[in-house]
């Protein structure tokens, strides 16, 4: 039997703002990802305040044929939301859609690349 190929599917997952205008920075970082990238699905999610939730975009790229998605917090650092909250939503996802592999990385602020940028724009 030929499996189908794997289709990817990433989601930036943020805290989320009342403020509609918080979301444009995650936004542009996804529309540059479609850029690069155009066959990846890219979505944004928030764990709160906004839509859509990290549930809902799953649910959406699932809907879309998406095999595999990489969900990327894009917190600066280690905090309730990343060590309590996330664990448990990645295995409520994984129990809500088990045809589908899920990748946590790590929060975006403990990358290396990361970090040494802002430290370059803060010194420039």
């Amino acid at each position: 039997m030929i499996q189908p190929p794997m289709v990817r599917g990433t989601i930036l997952l943020a805290h989320g703002s009342r403020d509609p205008l918080w979301r444009k920075p995650i936004e542009a970082v996804a529309q540059q990802m479609r850029a690069v990238a155009p066959a990846v699905q890219v979505r944004c999610a928030y764990l709160e305040l906004s839509a859509p939730s990290l549930p809902d975009s799953a649910t959406e790229l699932a809907a879309l044929g998406v095999t595999s998605i990489t969900v990327v917090p894009v917190f600066f650092g280690l905090g309730k939301h990343t060590r309590d909250d996330l664990p448990l939503l990645m295995a409520a996802l994984q129990a809500s859609h088990p045809q589908l592999t899920f990748d946590l990385k790590p929060a975006i602020g403990e990358n290396a690349q990361v970090i040494e940028l802002i430290a370059r724009i803060a010194l420039s």
